[in-house]
């Protein structure tokens, strides 16, 4: 299993950490392998936190003056 050099998206690493549990829900995995797998998916799951959070600070609102607000500063207007 090679790292890829290129930056993984969301959904992409999603589908990585499908494929990992796949691996490690197969009744004849050696150890190592679950071991390398099991590695492999922290590593996936970490990436996609980092993605999730780096969103999260990304999104914004729009205020009842019209003016962009970071999402969670302030009150929302329903």
């Amino acid at each position: 299993m090679a790292e890829e050099t290129r930056k993984l998206s969301l959904e992409e690493n999603f589908a990585r950490l499908e494929e990992l549990i796949g691996e490690l829900e197969r009744d004849d995995i050696p150890l190592e392998e679950a071991f390398a797998a099991y590695s492999a998916g922290m590593a996936v799951l970490k990436q996609c936190n980092d993605q999730i959070d780096k969103v999260e600070k990304q999104v914004l609102k729009l205020t009842e003056e019209g003016e962009l607000e970071e999402f969670g500063n302030g009150r929302i207007s329903i």
